[in-house]
């Protein structure tokens, strides 16, 4: 027996049980010596006459977590786990599978093909290659709708969520939950039942009463069909997902199979496969920065947030949920209160949401959350978050302040969107413990941390830094100093575009159109919208001052907010929002103000197609990005990659703007900006970072190795 799965027969008063065992640490992935040793393990059992029934189960802390990300890209070493699958529940004699930990894309389907299914309490299933821009390929399609119906196997599969041991149980995933946490002892009491009442070997495949149920039903499968669509926003394998269950429903099982092996091949081929592997590994890549390898995280067991507006609530609240204890410090009682009761409505919306329940906002709030109107009593904390109003002198002022009262060895973060971290450190006497941490709106949901690593900061204090983004379940992401780190430099850089296309004779609503056609959740301006027109104004009106004269066509943008027109909170921005909308109706007094500003500039409107204006977008936010990774700002491309995904709304299934680069061909890029130049020399002039690795015949992932 190969070594990554054993077989042994143990042996009681109930009779003789054969054990398989997994034991591929760390996470039991199904590799090849797994996949090989399963199938000697089921032939094996096949032919011993001693038992009548196996349990089939894994060692460490959970069973089959999905496929062996190692293999990931290289051709399938036989046997392939369809073939694995389909011997195991060929089997006349039953095989018990016992789940603890995950059982994940190919460990799940592992565990349909067995005969009979128990699990822990604390376990849990699913088939989440929807994620990796594919559909399970081993029959997952097939088997678990004839457990659960059409419905829900259509819901888990094209959201590839995780469900628990007893939803699994409800749905009929699994027979039984073992209150325990031993699933080899679940697994022998299950086979025991199967011996004492002489269970036959009852094949998953054979079980077509649910499906049969939902056959010819095209009024379900086209629901299903708009639901689906209309989630995915142009991501193909959920879509492909749910053809393949509704294949189950509309084909015999082999020919199911056969279906759900034509989909899985078309997605295979398919350029949102290799985007979306890009963005799995870049997610495991992106937290290993040169600071880990020596410096060492600081204690994180209290924390202090100045701040009580929309954003210091939300880092509040996301410290709450992780369980740490918060100090809210504002200005005045009057901020105190109103601080508070920024946290409460948020954890009063989470209840109201079925987040949680009333009894542990109730704890949130009380028990490990108080404000304060005296900077004092920050002294106890172990990291210090300061999230006041983004205006330098203001940041320095607290930071003056909380040099004073804060505790030795405390990390100050601040949580500046553009501000410079140096010159922040810069007037307190420890500017080595002190670091960006750019939270992004709102703070208790969005994913994306950047963990701004200044000049002087320690690396024990940016491996704090990572270490805090690991306990409230975000992305870290290291950047360094410059106006708006990665993410919002970036974001300047091709909003600045838009602003210029506008300018130049394109509608605002076409850009936004096309935007959204591209997958992106909304236009830049609906998003300037949501995020309120006057901070845009105000940071235009920082950089005046600082003598910036960049391209940027603000004056039309300017009149909108000089008119009170913030957006979604007054009511009016680019768009109107009647009676609370959060959905806007295009405003012809934009278009006429816009119409205007033209009229007065003397500039002929020369609007462009869709296809016009995201070569440009694109090109532009591609151009910045490269410059960021040029300059040492982001570490490696995929760092810009990341930053945009989980910050800026960029489409996960397109990889990232640097991925994004490479697919279409970053020789096609560079052509195009330098196409584009002689609109806007200074603008459109091309990094050397692409010059260079279009010479070189390379492209950015080359820079992520």
């Amino acid at each position: 027996m190969t070594e990554a799965v054993s077989y042994e027969v143990l042996s009681d008063d109930a009779g003789a049980i054969a054990v398989i065992a997994i034991d591929n640490p760390p996470v039991n992935a199904a590799s090849h010596a797994v996949r090989d040793g399963l199938m000697k393990a089921a032939q094996t059992f096949a032919t011993d006459s001693s038992v009548e029934v196996a349990v089939l189960v894994g060692k460490g802390r959970t069973f089959i977590a999905g496929a062996d990300i190692k293999e990931f890209g290289k051709p399938m070493q036989e046997p392939g786990l369809p073939d694995v699958v389909n011997y195991i529940e060929s089997l006349d004699k039953p095989v018990v599978c016992a789940i603890h930990g995950t059982a994940l894309g190919g460990g799940l389907e592992t565990a349909l093909s067995c005969h009979y299914r128990t699990a822990v309490a604390s376990a849990r299933v699913g088939l989440p290659e929807v994620h990796l821009g594919l559909l399970p390929g081993a029959g997952g399609t097939q088997r678990l709708p004839r457990l659960t119906g059409i419905e829900a196997a259509a819901e888990i599969i094209t959201s590839g969520r995780h469900v628990g041991a007893r939803e699994a149980l409800k749905l009929g995933v699994v027979d039984a939950v073992d209150d325990g946490d031993d699933p080899l002892k679940a697994g022998l009491a299950f086979a025991r039942r199967v011996l004492k009442e002489g269970l036959p070997a009852r094949r998953t495949s054979e079980q077509n009463e649910k499906v049969e149920a939902a056959r010819g039903n095209t009024l379900l499968f086209d629901s299903l069909r708009a639901m689906v669509k209309k989630k995915a926003k142009g991501q193909l394998s959920p879509e492909l997902c749910l053809e393949a269950v509704i294949a189950s429903a509309e084909l015999s099982f082999a020919d199911g199979v056969k279906r759900e092996r034509e989909l899985f091949m078309e997605l295979m081929n398919s350029p949102q496969r290799e985007a979306l592997i890009h963005v799995f590994f870049a997610d495991r890549e992106v937290g290993k920065v040169p600071e880990l390898k020596t410096g060492t995280p600081r204690p994180l067991d209290k924390a202090a947030v100045i701040g009580g507006g929309t954003m210091g609530s939300g880092i509040s609240v996301s410290m709450l949920f992780a369980g740490m204890p918060v100090t809210m410090i504002e200005q005045d009682e009057e901020g105190s209160v109103r601080g508070r009761q920024n946290v409460e409505r948020i954890l009063d919306d989470g209840v109201k949401r079925g987040k949680f329940d009333q009894a542990h906002r109730d704890h949130l709030a009380n028990n490990l959350y108080s404000v304060s109107a005296d900077i004092a009593s920050l002294s106890e904390a172990d990291i210090v978050i300061e999230a006041a109003f983004e205006n330098m002198d203001v940041k320095k002022e607290l930071f003056r302040k909380i040099d004073k009262h804060a505790k030795e060895g405390a990390v100050l973060a601040s949580n500046t969107s553009y501000l410079n971290i140096n010159e922040i450190a810069s007037v307190t006497e420890r500017p080595a413990d002190v670091l960006g941490l750019h939270f992004f709106s709102p703070a208790h949901v969005m994913r994306l941390l950047e963990i701004v690593v200044a000049d002087n900061t320690d690396n024990d204090v940016a491996a704090t830094g990572f270490a805090l983004a690991k306990k409230l379940k975000k992305v870290g992401v290291r950047a360094g100093v410059c106006d708006g780190f990665i993410g919002n430099r970036i974001l300047e850089r091709y909003l600045s575009l838009a602003s210029y296309l506008v300018e130049d004779g394109t509608s605002p609503y076409d850009i936004d159109r096309a935007v959204l056609k591209f997958g992106y959740p909304m236009g830049p301006n609906q998003m300037g919208d949501l995020a309120g027109l006057d901070i845009g104004y105000a940071n235009r009106e920082r950089k005046r001052k600082e003598g910036w004269n960049g391209r940027y066509a603000a004056d039309y943008m300017d009149r909108i907010t000089e008119l009170g027109r913030y957006g979604q909170k007054t009511g009016r921005g680019f768009y109107i929002y009647e009676d609370g909308s959060r959905i806007g109706k295009e405003d012809p007094e934009v278009l006429e103000i816009i119409d205007q500003v033209r009229r007065e500039k003397g500039i002929d409107p020369k609007p462009l197609d869709e296809d016009a204006i995201m070569r440009r977008y694109m090109a532009a936010m591609i151009n910045e990005g490269a410059r960021v990774v040029e300059e040492g700002i982001a570490l490696r491309p995929l760092d810009v990659d990341i930053t945009m995904l989980y910050g800026y709304g960029f489409p996960r299934w397109r990889g990232g703007p640097l991925k994004y680069a490479d697919m279409i061909g970053l020789d096609t890029v560079l052509e195009d900006i330098r196409s584009f130049e002689s609109e806007a020399p200074d603008f459109w002039k091309p990094a050397d970072l692409i010059v260079d690795l279009v010479a070189r015949g390379e492209n950015f992932d080359s820079l992520n190795k």
